[in-house]
């Protein structure tokens, strides 16, 4: 139910902005929420799916005008898209690959292009925000540095790095987009506790009693948990060695030489992982 709804919301956004649009918003929708969590060899198969059911539409590619340029001048575009589309219609997702295969460089992007355009408008209607991102590994810490735990001796409540982050955006005066970001892997130990902040109610429950409003590889997460996410999958295939050959080559003008001539005997088709 909650993937009919995240296509329903696409779709809402997509009527608004194009009201003399029809069947195409529900293609449009349905790709926008599904396409990022695919794979390669999945996309062969929803493409085929598509073309069953809207065989009479043929889908114009999308004009994302200055956002598009902004991500150019950094980096990857469609995965890039494809997290700011995911951010449209969701307030939580997951960015999910192998190490190397861009996640980090992904939302970085995104939040530099975002916060460049600050102010003017956006294709999903109103205008871009500046983004501030926050980073920690919910992994080195203990359940009470994350959330928060009451000292038994002292009777005292001390609030966890994500409580405390999310406190102070709660009651922020600016308008700026706050991304919490976990970087390391998911487990069901700490992000059970994060289900009332991924689905619509939008908050974290402490173990305190206190609730925080909000304002607005997956193996060992529960279902519950990724129904609630929106998801982007990054290949390192998509990347291929090119991106780290170029950044160890450069200002070396003999690496740069021995990289093109193992190109040559190499072609760069093969250089994947």
């Amino acid at each position: 139910m909650r993937a009919v709804k995240t296509v329903i919301s696409a779709a809402g956004n997509l009527k608004r902005e194009n009201p003399t649009m029809n069947e195409l918003i529900c293609l449009r929708a349905i790709r926008d929420v599904n396409v990022p969590k695919f794979l390669q060899d999945d996309l062969k198969l929803f493409n085929g799916i598509v073309s069953d059911l809207f065989p009479k539409i043929k889908e114009e590619p999308i004009d994302y005008g200055i956002l598009e340029e902004a991500i150019r001048k950094s980096c990857f575009v469609t995965k890039c898209i494809q997290l700011y589309e995911t951010t449209v219609v969701r307030h939580g997702l997951m960015l999910v690959g192998p190490a190397g295969s861009g996640k980090t460089k992904c939302y970085k992007v995104l939040a530099a292009a975002m916060t460049s355009l600050k102010g003017q408008p956006s294709v999903s209607g109103g205008n871009f925000e500046a983004v501030n991102y926050f980073v920690l590994n919910p992994k080195s810490i203990t359940m009470g540095q994350l959330y928060g735990e009451f000292d038994l001796l002292t009777h005292e409540w001390t609030d966890g790095i994500l409580s405390s982050l999310i406190r102070v955006g709660a009651i922020a005066s600016e308008t700026n987009k706050k991304w919490y970001v976990f970087d390391g892997p998911v487990d069901a130990v700490w992000i059970e506790n994060m289900n009332t902040v991924l689905d619509d109610n939008k908050k974290l429950c402490l173990s305190s009693g206190e609730i925080i409003k909000l304002t607005e590889d997956l193996a060992v997460a529960s279902p519950a948990t990724v129904s609630r996410c929106g998801m982007v999958y990054l290949e390192p295939s998509l990347l291929g060695l090119t991106p780290f050959t170029g950044y160890l080559t450069s200002g070396h003008q003999w690496l740069t030489a021995c990289w093109f001539s193992f190109k040559v005997v190499c072609p760069s088709k093969d250089l994947r992982f």
